[in-house]
């Protein structure tokens, strides 16, 4: 800037630029400002993209915590499957094992409590007879003096040799016995069953010859009695035996038997009942308007590897709600479990299915007519979920469901064996208002947890099947879960355990058949070995015709020397 002059020479103040000059500058400080602004978008842009990936990064970092809560979730779930136990509750059968060393000092422990309370009570009622007051008020839990009366009675009499009075010499009189039984075991003693048909021939005819018939046998000219193949039946379908232990039980007796001939026996033995297993299976499905229904996988072995057959359990159980049908259990075998699997069974079937959340059965009711058939959930499988989740993270949502339902449970007890109405009163009043509080809450936590944690597919599981799982809540026959029959899958599993396979796929169905007729002789008090051999006995000698049967289905069957029985004859 230059400074302006007048005409004596004097300094006038500083010179203003020219118009050019001030149009320079103003473009000039434009160029500058649009710079800034653009790079000022650029930051902006460069802020924008960094935030975007720190939101991915975690993002990315959340998605990774919640695959490895899961795969440690499932971790959890290998070990405890692995070396845990297989039941979310103690097994009372292993924990029986466990406190078998204690009976004896539990026994006596408790029988010092109850005498001490009982003399508390005494002194603080002021009682006069202490030692009446000091009974125990229930007796103790013995079988010492009540074994059944059904045993054998062997007695043995020890008596003193002089029955001189040690006193005066004189003769002594019997005043009383003192008994005392014990518990005693003859083992287990094979015997041979000799049969002589004497013939008789006349003198004067010398070609009558007459002999009585010989009784039919259960295998044609075979050695097996229909005792001996009940007794193998049930020592490998019902208590575990497998048949080549059985073998080396035979040959410590010196009977040399292949495994190979036992197991030609039991297939013999299945044809022999398959008729009586048709039938059951028939009326089974035919006549209960409530079903139970499972299945259990079974290996198969076929072309040397094995497959995984399945055994579909149609249970029938009305007695948590007095209802007049008996007890039974039907199995049948399938190949492998395909969703196809329980249609052909199930054809005839109208009523209530109490089963898991198989998809099967929900394409069995989706090809079925509206209302024929109605599938019941099971709480006891809504509840596994939660408490896997909470046995691997200790999670407070999980035990909160955990503990709901064990309200629910609760409820349950109380109204076991009552009639349908009173159970359906009941469950409106007290279970239905917290299976909707439950619904709720289970609505609310979804919301606040990961979708790909296993809480969330233990509360996907539940409002998924939430139609199904409320249908005990209208329906007093319906129970709360299909525990009756996964608890019969129980002696499957030991046998399945400890025979480790079938040979063949007819061994699977001589499976499904002597299981059926086992678990079902048990639903029904009876002895299983007692059971198939009479039955075995009266369809082989023909005493029970094919259209008299019904008279040997479990629910209907007596035996031999039950009075009722005689008087029918």
């Amino acid at each position: 800037m230059t400074k302006r002059t007048d005409s004596t020479g004097g300094n006038q103040g500083p010179a203003f630029p020219g118009p050019e000059a001030l149009l320079d500058a103003a473009l000039h400080y434009t160029a500058a400002i649009g710079a800034l602004q653009t790079e000022r978008d650029g930051f902006r842009l460069r802020c924008e993209s960094l935030q975007a990936a720190l939101d991915q990064s975690n993002a990315d970092l959340a998605a990774t915590k919640d695959e490895l809560a899961r795969l440690e979730h499932i971790i959890h779930q290998l070990k405890r499957a692995r070396f845990g136990s297989s039941s979310e509750r103690v097994d009372p059968e292993q924990l029986q094992l466990a406190l078998e060393g204690c009976a004896q000092d539990i026994a006596a422990a408790t029988a010092a409590v109850t005498e001490a309370e009982a003399r508390i009570e005494a002194a603080k009622a002021g009682a006069a007879d202490p030692a009446e007051a000091a009974k125990p008020k229930r007796p103790p839990a013995r079988n010492r003096g009540h074994l059944p009366s059904h045993l054998e009675r062997v007695e043995r009499e020890l008596d003193v040799e002089d029955k001189a009075c040690p006193c005066c010499g004189g003769g002594m009189h019997r005043v009383r016995d003192e008994v005392s039984e014990q518990l005693d075991i003859v083992p287990r003693r094979l015997r041979v069953l000799v049969t002589r048909r004497p013939i008789y021939g006349c003198r004067s005819c010398a070609e009558a010859m007459v002999q009585a018939p010989a009784p039919e046998r259960p295998v044609a000219g075979g050695m097996p009695t229909t005792a001996l193949l009940a007794w193998i039946i049930v020592s490998k379908y019902c208590d575990g035996l497998p048949l080549y232990r059985q073998v080396g039980i035979f040959g410590r007796d010196g009977v040399d038997l292949d495994r190979s001939t036992l197991s030609d026996w039991a297939g013999i033995t299945a044809w022999w009942l398959k008729p009586v297993w048709e039938l059951m299976v028939g009326t089974v499905l035919s006549t209960s308007p409530k079903l139970f229904c499972d299945d259990t996988h079974l290996p198969v072995m076929a072309k040397g590897k094995t497959h995984k057959g399945a055994l579909f359990g149609y249970a029938r159980d009305d007695s948590p709600w007095d209802g007049p049908l008996p007890p039974a259990v039907v199995y049948v075998y399938t190949d492998g479990r395909k969703h196809s699997s329980p249609l052909p069974q199930l054809a005839g079937f109208t009523g209530v299915l109490q089963v898991d959340g198989w998809r099967g059965f929900k394409a069995l009711a989706g090809k079925r007519d509206p209302g024929t058939v109605t599938l019941a959930f099971c709480w006891s499988h809504a509840r596994r979920g939660f408490f896997e989740v909470f046995e691997s993270t200790k999670s407070p949502i999980a035990a909160e469901v955990i503990r709901r339902i064990a309200e629910l449970y609760q409820i349950e007890d109380t109204i076991r064996g009552q009639p349908p109405d009173q159970r359906r009163k009941v469950r409106q009043e007290l279970s239905k208002p917290m299976v909707e509080d439950l619904k709720t809450y289970i609505e609310t936590q979804i919301t606040r947890v990961s979708g790909k944690s296993a809480l969330a597919g233990a509360m996907r599981y539940v409002l998924n099947h939430w139609k199904g799982l409320i249908v005990y809540l209208d329906d007093g026959r319906v129970e709360i879960d299909s525990n009756t029959i996964e608890r019969l899958h129980r002696l499957i599993a030991t046998c399945r355990k400890n025979s480790l396979f079938a040979g063949a796929e007819s061994g699977a169905r001589s499976w499904a058949i002597f299981v059926s007729l086992i678990q079902s002789a048990r639903l029904n008090g009876h002895d299983p070995f007692v059971y198939l051999r009479d039955v075995l006995e009266r369809i082989v000698s023909s005493e029970t015709k094919a259209n008299q049967l019904e008279a040997l289905l479990p629910w209907n069957w007596r035996p031999a020397s039950d009075p009722t029985v005689a008087q029918a004859t």
